[in-house]
């Protein structure tokens, strides 16, 4: 009798691993970040010109990825040099923020997004810093 139970567990557990297995196939995401001052630079001002030529910096400000509820951070996602970035996720709905943004006061509009199997979807984040 026990053996019976035991073979009927095992061969439920094993359909169960097997149905994980098939779960929906990832999608992604990618952008493109673009970080800039408050204000505008004044090509004039030799300080604010050589700032200007400086690249972005872009590990300063990950992006993070959250559930659709805002409550539950699922990724984090650093852009490359060029401000382009891109990650895997399971289907479903999420929500791309900037790390630190109220502490730093750096502005950025949360962004809602929807992955689906397989897809990819565009989402390009504007970053103002507040740096004059």
């Amino acid at each position: 009798m026990f053996l019976k139970y035991l073979i009927t567990a095992c061969t439920f557990l094993d359909l169960a691993g097997a149905r994980s297995i098939q779960a929906a196939p990832p999608g992604f995401i990618e952008g493109h970040v673009r970080i800039f001052p408050l204000s505008e630079v004044n090509p004039a001002d030799d300080a604010n010109a050589a700032n200007a030529e400086i690249a972005p910096p872009y590990s300063e400000y990950p992006l993070i990825i959250r559930s659709q509820d805002g409550q539950k951070e699922i990724a984090r996602v650093t852009a490359d040099g060029n401000g382009n970035y891109r990650a895997a996720l399971p289907p479903g709905d999420y929500i791309l923020d900037v790390q630190g943004r109220a502490p730093k006061r750096v502005r950025a509009r949360p962004q809602p997004f929807t992955i689906v199997s397989n897809k990819t979807v565009h989402v390009d984040m504007d970053i103002d810093t507040g740096i004059r």
